[in-house]
């Protein structure tokens, strides 16, 4: 992977809510690759308490979950006063006509379609991460 113009050694968390196993571990060693520390979540419950314990700086999440869908998740998330400016951005495979909307209007702040570019994924992640000190 070439990782050129991405500045890594952020301390920054990112919350990756993914209940598939193979694209959750993509993801991870992406954002591990450029010095991100990855905090892990397989289902919306999960993703709740984890947001709430760990205060990431961003949520990557799958809209499809075991237990709470991300639409949920994201509702419920923007709803706490606490937790809402934390940028969520939905990952997902279904890439309909209508799904980005759908996903825009439960609350996420953008949308990358699956599968990822490995090589896109940090620079489309970095414009909702604010800059470390």
């Amino acid at each position: 992977m070439d990782n050129k113009g991405i500045q890594k050694g952020s301390s920054q968390k990112i919350l990756v809510v993914e209940d598939n196993q193979d694209n959750r571990e993509l993801v991870v060693k992406v954002l591990k690759i450029n010095g991100y520390k990855v905090i892990e979540a397989v289902d919306g419950e999960e993703a709740i308490e984890k947001t709430k314990t760990e205060k990431p700086d961003l949520i990557l999440m799958d809209l499809f979950l075991p237990k709470i869908d991300g639409y949920e998740v994201t509702r419920r998330l923007k709803r706490d006063r606490d937790l809402r400016r934390i940028p969520i951005i939905a990952l997902t495979a279904h890439a309909m006509k209508g799904d980005m909307e759908k996903a825009l209007a439960a609350g996420c702040d953008y949308y990358i379609p699956k599968p990822i570019d490995v090589r896109e994924l940090p620079k489309q992640i970095k414009h909702f991460l604010k800059p470390n000190p």
